[in-house]
């Protein structure tokens, strides 16, 4: 009889206890999915909220002449390094030099997908730099050119890549999507952009920030 009358009295008291609590609900499953893809890493929308903002003007700020920069990294790299590149502390990584210049095309490579052009800064008529035109492009000069942006500031290697091609994707559609294809040679052609030290004899990639092809 005791036992029974001390359930009724636990039950009575757990009644009167209830009003007092909060259920919480136990999200969904697609709630949860949601959820994690809310908090997921974006590298498009990372490059996205500093593209204009930051990148692009610090590309522009920093990028030095051409031939400067050429003739700079041969006498005093250190000098070179200093002022127009960056590289990660962490690691091996080239540096990354940024640039700005105006020539005229003297070839083009328009079928690949990894398309390029030729361009004759000095006027001599033969190629001093190649200039990406995508759709895909080499490398991450464009990253690797900004001091504001770390490794450490990523999760692992994976987010970092993806960062990296992040920049070309956006410089991609937003630029290099609307250049002309044909008939470029001979055209005129004006850059701001980045490339790493090439192999000796060979012409310096440049992955453009800007780009504008004239006549």
């Amino acid at each position: 009889m005791r036992r029974v009358k001390g359930a009724l009295l636990a039950a009575m008291l757990a009644v009167a206890i209830l009003p007092g609590c909060k259920i919480v609900r136990t999200p969904t499953a697609e709630e949860q999915a949601a959820e994690t893809a809310k908090a997921a890493f974006n590298p498009a929308d990372k490059v996205d909220a500093i593209w204009q903002s930051q990148a692009v003007p610090a590309i522009e700020k920093r990028a030095g002449d051409f031939k400067q920069v050429l003739s700079l990294i041969a006498s005093n790299p250190d000098d070179a390094s200093a002022k127009f590149g960056h590289r990660e502390k962490e690691g091996n990584a080239p540096w990354t030099y940024v640039v700005k210049f105006e020539g005229k095309i003297v070839a083009a490579d328009t079928q690949s997908r990894a398309a390029t052009i030729d361009v004759d800064i000095d006027g001599d008529g033969k190629a001093d730099a190649r200039v990406q035109t995508g759709p895909a492009l080499r490398g991450t000069a464009l990253r690797d050119s900004l001091d504001f942006v770390n490794f450490n500031e990523f999760k692992n290697q994976i987010e970092w890549a993806q960062f990296g091609k992040a920049f070309n994707e956006k410089v991609n559609a937003t630029i290099l999507q609307a250049l002309p294809r044909d008939g470029l040679t001979g055209k005129t052609v004006k850059v701001t952009g980045a490339f790493p030290m090439p192999p000796s004899g060979q012409l310096p990639l440049v992955t453009p920030a800007t780009i504008t092809i004239g006549q």
